[in-house]
């Protein structure tokens, strides 16, 4: 378990979460761990078999104090918190757009060029940064081929095109995405995104990064009175949060990728670290959880600067700010959603 910005995360398996008075209270084998005032937490996640007790739960609802579970090896589950804040007439707008197929392209097509965009930034970095000419050739294709699926989405389209060259464009990242790899062991070596479960370790290190980063986008976007569950690339699916999904596209490569490449290039975490299920399955254990974890805090108080805004800021507070200014775009108070973009 570890304490990070206000952030509680309990990954010990078969730990507990009680509630003494007004705090929390995590025990392993009826031990005391750790003891958390209410009032100095924004959120609790768990992972895996973690018990959170009635009590503590209504605790943290009464709190403002949203609690996530996720699976031991971060795929999200549910959160629980307490009634809904915010503008039911941003909600009811927001609803409607999703429900407008050409409002709704519109928005995804400024997500997806926000992605890509980053995702190209982060192949010439890397193709600049590298010392082996096979990399940089590679990295340098890659971006090249990133800018021709960035010229085709210039002009408005349909929601199914963009979608269309959004995959397209994915597919090309991770096409040259192994070539980010400086690390020779070729037990790290990445053939291509897999997912449910993933199958290598730089898939296991992806999964369980977006699941963070998920979990942070969406606790802002609930903070700044929008729902999760109503997307626009992402459309509606049953337990899916698609405005959760829309919002993290602009950060996961920027953030998480590189957080990836940076965790193993630099030999942080190696290949002994994860486990591999009779299903194929490739986890992290739980040491290289909490490492990741940890890292994930830590890139977060790192600041950057904002180029909408042109103001300087922790990472932790840029997914409140998007949100918010994706909230703006919602109520009419700006023409278009300032999606971020990384330089």
């Amino acid at each position: 378990m570890r304490m990070h910005l206000n952030v509680l995360y309990v990954t010990t398996q078969g730990s507990a979460v009680h509630k003494e008075g007004e705090t929390l209270n995590v025990k392993v084998e009826n031990e005391t761990r750790l003891r958390v005032p209410i009032h100095t937490l924004a959120s609790l996640i768990v992972f895996g078999q973690v018990w959170v007790s009635p009590q503590a739960l209504a605790l943290c609802a009464e709190s403002g104090v949203a609690v996530s579970f996720l699976t031991e090896h971060g795929r999200f589950l549910a959160r629980v918190e307490g009634p809904a804040s915010g503008n039911v007439l941003v909600r009811r707008t927001q609803y409607r757009w999703a429900d407008d197929d050409k409002r709704s392209a519109k928005v995804a097509q400024t997500i997806v060029l926000a992605k890509l965009v980053n995702s190209r930034t982060v192949l010439l970095r890397g193709a600049r940064d590298a010392t082996d000419e096979g990399r940089r050739e590679h990295l340098a294709k890659g971006g090249d081929d990133l800018e021709r699926v960035l010229r085709a989405l210039r002009i408005p389209l349909s929601l199914d095109v963009v979608r269309g060259h959004e995959g397209d464009g994915t597919r090309r990242y991770f096409e040259a995405f192994d070539a980010l790899r400086t690390v020779p062991d070729e037990q790290l070596a990445f053939q291509g995104r897999t997912k449910r479960p993933p199958r290598d370790p730089v898939n296991a290190l992806l999964s369980f990064t977006y699941a963070l980063l998920q979990n942070d986008v969406g606790a802002a976007i609930q903070a700044a009175g929008l729902d999760t569950q109503v997307g626009f690339l992402h459309r509606d699916r049953p337990g899916r949060r698609g405005l959760a999904l829309d919002l993290m596209e602009e950060h996961r490569s920027w953030l998480a990728d590189r957080l990836v490449w940076s965790l193993l290039n630099r030999k942080q975490i190696d290949a002994a670290q994860f486990q591999i299920e009779p299903t194929g399955g490739v986890f992290l254990s739980e040491d290289a959880r909490k490492q990741v974890i940890r890292a994930w805090q830590d890139r977060k108080a790192e600041e950057i600067q904002h180029p909408y805004l042109q103001e300087r800021m922790p990472v932790a507070l840029l997914f409140q700010i998007q949100a918010r200014l994706f909230a703006k775009f919602v109520r009419g108070e700006i023409d278009d959603y300032p999606a971020f973009g990384w330089r």
